[in-house]
């Protein structure tokens, strides 16, 4: 019913900048909060960032560190993530997910995307 579709994966080197894209699609779309989590190799699956759907505010992981912004675009129901200054352990599968509840833990996200392979090569 509800459809995650993500893009803008791929391979960048050290200190490059990528931004991936999800797009949401459904006869009713109205989450709470939107996010992006990443699961790095070996890794468990962790958040990135976070977007309140109705006002905009937003949740960054400490570790970030300012590097990452999250955004929306409520007209097409697209969620973005620009990532600048990338390091070789930000290279993980990165998954958009859509939750109705006051969450910031994975298993309490509804839909997910099918997750996009970001590598940062040294």
């Amino acid at each position: 019913q509800v459809q995650l579709v993500e893009s803008g994966g791929g391979l960048v080197q050290t200190g490059g900048s990528l931004r991936l894209s999800c797009a949401a699609s459904g006869r009713t779309f109205s989450p709470y909060r939107m996010a992006w989590f990443r699961q790095a190799p070996g890794k468990e699956r962790d958040i990135v960032a976070a977007i309140t759907w109705s006002d905009g505010s937003t949740y960054y992981s400490d570790s970030l560190k300012g590097r990452f912004t999250i955004a929306r675009d409520n007209a097409r129901n697209t969620i973005y993530l620009q990532m600048n200054s990338l390091k070789p352990e930000d290279t993980a599968v990165y998954y958009c997910a859509a939750t109705n509840r006051v969450t910031l833990v994975a298993a309490r996200y509804d839909y997910w995307g099918q997750g996009t392979q970001v590598t940062v090569s040294s």
